[in-house]
């Protein structure tokens, strides 16, 4: 492959670091907020930019940088996913982070930042590349949840996040050497050769390893046990943060998993599946039931990402179970798509509502209703997706989810059972927040709710994709499948 070739192969990611220096460099020639007020609009025009670079490779499917990186559709696809989610954040953030930081412009960059560690992340196919990606993804998370240095609750979120995530990695790269040692290779298709050649022998190490690699990968996933460190972060972030890290952090979370378990160590697919099904079993139960006693929003959806996280591990637990199907991981890439426009879409209406009030706490949203009439429908509407409600994304990322796992024998069923029963649990809180802002009485003096122009900007296209999948969802579970055939998942 000639070098033209890796450079349009990489065109997103590069497209991503100039838009992030192009914002630093400006930020800190420009001053004057008339200035400055122009920085969102760049990084989110170099995010789009991103976003079409990477639906114009779609389809290409070649390994670049040796066996270090792919640039195939299951990577494209969570980039996608990544970008999507970047662009909605930064749109709800120039007004938060302008009335709460000083210099607007590094908060841009460190988000931008954050994605393109995220985009190579998604596209690692060696341990190494894998691990720097996700320690680089890291550092830029650390420092954003951390950004309003006057803030004790920001800076103690960001020291907690810090220490969980340093044992969290030291863990995964035990596990990692491990890996290496047993296989003497560090490429993904290099390991699986390995075990599949040793499998016997191994067959000990399986265990330990998938439960040290779990370790790291569940941490940024948020997955129980290994959650403590998100009702804090998220709730002390700053709001479009908090956002961010419910989704593209997540995502990219799964997106690593999937690769180096299916790939690296499908044949130890029945060991670490009832290990995730376990994982997944405590995040659904643990995380809606905690949610239901959270007085403030942020803290809410960060009990409720817990549990969402458990619903696309029963997708992931689903392939592991049964090898042969393919519904299972589809429904993981569906689900990952429907849940970024829906609980991004959510937190910007949060967000305006916090740049009004100051406050985030669920009781303080009583009577939005009366005095902003569609900030209040839109955040209901998105709440209604979260819950699975029909003619929303959410219902139909819950079907594909859930409905294979039903078929995947007495332990898929059982998680199908349990997320069902856990999401009517989560539609408590969520229709709880709906009952507040529409049936409860507020301050009859509250003055309206102003939604700035790019956080309605944000609102709208965050509506209108997911109700678009709610109504017409066969052309995601298209791209989904054609995503998933890249790993193997699919006959």
């Amino acid at each position: 492959m000639n070098a033209l070739t890796t450079l349009g192969l990489l065109s997103p990611e590069i497209l991503l670091l100039i838009t992030a220096l192009a914002v630093l460099t400006l930020d800190l020639i420009w001053h004057g907020e008339r200035r400055t007020g122009w920085l969102p609009y760049l990084a989110v025009a170099g995010t789009l930019a991103a976003i079409v670079a990477t639906l114009a490779i779609y389809g290409r499917g070649e390994s670049i940088l040796g066996e270090m990186m792919a640039a195939d559709d299951f990577a494209l696809f969570f980039k996608l996913v990544a970008l999507s989610a970047t662009a909605l954040v930064i749109l709800g953030a120039r007004q938060h982070i302008a009335a709460r930081a000083r210099r607007e412009g590094e908060f841009y960059f460190l988000l931008l930042s954050a994605t393109l560690a995220s985009m190579l992340a998604t596209a690692a196919t060696d341990l190494i590349s894998l691990y720097l990606a996700f320690e680089f993804l890291s550092l830029a998370s650390y420092v954003l949840v951390s950004y309003l240095r006057g803030d004790d609750f920001s800076v103690e979120g960001g020291i907690k996040y810090f220490l969980y995530g340093a044992v969290a990695s030291a863990i995964m790269l035990y596990g990692m050497t491990l890996l290496y040692g047993a296989t003497g290779t560090t490429t993904l298709r290099g390991i699986a050769e390995g075990l599949n050649r040793s499998a016997g022998p191994l067959a000990s190490l399986a265990i330990p390893i998938s439960i040290m690699l779990l370790a790291g990968f569940a941490f940024k996933i948020a997955i129980a046990p290994f959650h403590q460190w998100a009702p804090d972060a998220y709730e002390g972030a700053p709001t479009p943060v908090t956002a961010y890290l419910s989704v593209a952090s997540k995502m990219t979370g799964f997106a690593v998993l999937l690769r180096v378990m299916v790939v690296g160590m499908g044949d130890f697919q029945p060991t670490w599946a009832r290990v995730l099904g376990a994982f997944a079993i405590v995040s659904m139960v643990l995380g809606n039931l905690v949610a239901l006693q959270q007085p403030n929003i942020k803290r809410m959806l960060a009990y409720s990402s817990i549990a969402h996280a458990g619903y696309i591990m029963v997708g992931f637990v689903t392939h592991g179970l049964d090898p042969v199907g393919f519904t299972g991981l589809n429904g993981v890439l569906f689900y990952a798509m429907v849940y970024v426009f829906t609980n991004v879409g959510l937190f910007l209406g949060i967000i305006a509502f916090e740049n009004a009030t100051d406050s985030t706490k669920i009781a303080d949203f009583a009577g939005l209703f009366r005095r902003s009439p569609v900030l209040a429908i839109s955040m209901c509407y998105f709440l209604f997706s979260l819950t699975g409600i029909p003619f929303t994304g959410g219902m139909f990322a819950k079907i594909f989810v859930f409905g294979p796992a039903m078929q995947a024998g007495p332990f898929g069923l059982l998680l199908a059972g349990i997320g069902v029963v856990t999401s009517v649990v989560g539609a408590y809180y969520y229709l709880n927040v709906v009952r507040t802002m529409f049936f409860v009485a507020g301050d009859a003096s509250a003055p309206a709710v102003p939604v700035g122009r790019l956080v309605q900007i944000g609102l709208v296209a965050a509506a209108v994709v997911t109700l678009a999948i709610g109504v017409f969802p066969q052309p995601l579970v298209d791209l989904a499948s054609r995503s998933a055939v890249v790993l193997g998942m699919l006959p």
